[in-house]
């Protein structure tokens, strides 16, 4: 009796975990129900995954009580992200793990690579903002650099079988740069996660004493717009802003910023916080702060939501978009609005403002997300 065919699908993990930000979580919550999928008994094709994470420690760390399926082989890899081994080491790796199909969730695919592809497009963000501002390189290496992500991002967008995006925004981003990715463009809308989830269900009492404090979560880059809210502060002197990162590029130049306009006081760096206290400082806060110039979805702003909290986002499409009725807009270059849409949260019916967020932050599953991007990979082996 010939051997049961069994697809072997590759997954480049190496930016899974916490660590990473939003592409990291996204990840992370991909992967493990992606195995789940995989171990259905009733699937028409038997699929084992190829994970490639960076190190052991993070294979462990993402995988948790699946690192030892029997449907997953790991690979330790020692291949930093968007550096030049990427492009001369990874492929081997992916080549000696002969894969049925390679899924990458993130543009930086080996321009060498000629196998089956399938990737998610997050954002072009580095096509929209550009400029030695927008790096800690010097002006000769962020040249190169970006040079090198114009072409590494157009050839996997060509390559690419099927392209996942997270909003309708980023689908008409991703034409305005690569008309020829049309037909093979899907937005899957991304999820909240399990501790988000949970509190969404829960009945919780409106805190009366909420504090004069609002929260901000993400990176430090300089299109994530800190500035704004840090400058606003000056106006705001019962104010109090707590910055949760997970990364600390650029954190000298918010340390700079806070100096500039003389608000050290009210101003706390959090580095990164677990998610059970970050649901406890959302509660506790009048508002998370998402003042981005440029984004992919905004999946903190979402898990704000679902934890009861109120949100105040910048007027960009994508926001609109993901956001609905549920946030306080405001233009992103004007301290002057973000301050208004403040003040209009105050006066707003704050339990009427947190039952449209639950609405909305209810319409969003890493669930449904999964599962489709699984049909597909079925669909394409």
């Amino acid at each position: 009796m010939a051997d049961k065919l069994i697809f072997r699908i590759g997954f480049d993990a190496r930016l899974a975990g916490n660590k990473h930000a939003g592409i990291g979580r996204y990840s992370e919550n991909l992967i493990k129900r992606l195995i789940e999928f995989s171990l259905q008994k009733n699937n028409k094709k038997e699929v084992k995954f190829v994970f490639f994470f960076f190190d052991a420690e993070q294979a462990k760390e993402v995988l948790g009580e699946y690192f030892n399926s029997k449907n997953i082989e790991i690979v330790i890899t020692n291949v930093k992200h968007y550096g030049l081994r990427e492009q001369l080491v990874l492929p081997k790796f992916y080549n000696k793990a002969k894969l049925d199909l390679l899924y990458v969730p993130h543009w930086n695919v080996p321009v060498s690579y000629k196998g089956k592809l399938i990737i998610t497009i997050h954002d072009l963000l580095w096509h929209e903002q550009k400029g030695t501002k927008a790096t800690t390189l010097k002006a000769w290496q962020y040249l190169l650099k970006y040079l090198a992500y114009q072409q590494i991002s157009r050839k996997a967008a060509k390559k690419a079988e099927v392209i996942f995006v997270p909003a309708e925004a980023i689908k008409e981003t991703v034409l305005k740069y690569y008309p020829f990715a049309k037909n093979k463009i899907i937005v899957s809308k991304e999820g909240i996660a399990a501790p988000y989830e949970n509190v969404l269900k829960q009945k919780i009492e409106i805190n009366q004493r909420i504090k004069k404090q609002l929260i901000y979560t993400g990176s430090l880059y300089p299109h994530k717009n800190l500035k704004l809210i840090i400058k606003s502060l000056s106006k705001l002197p019962k104010y109090r802003l707590l910055v949760v990162s997970s990364r600390n590029i650029f954190q000298d130049q918010i340390m700079e910023l806070i100096s500039r306009y003389k608000v050290k006081k009210q101003v706390s760096l959090l580095g990164f916080v677990p998610d059970q206290k970050l649901i406890a400082l959302y509660q506790e806060s009048m508002a998370l702060v998402q003042p981005s110039l440029s984004e992919g979805f905004g999946l903190t702003g979402i898990e704000a939501m679902a934890s009861h909290t109120p949100v105040l986002a910048s007027d960009i499409k994508v926001f609109k978009e993901i956001y609905q009725d549920a946030a306080f807009f405001f233009d992103p270059k004007s301290s002057t609005d973000f301050i208004k849409s403040l003040e209009n949260l105050e006066m707003a019916n704050r339990k009427k403002v947190i039952d449209r967020g639950l609405k909305v932050a209810g319409q969003y599953s890493f669930d449904k997300m999964a599962k489709e991007i699984w049909q597909q990979f079925l669909m394409k082996l």
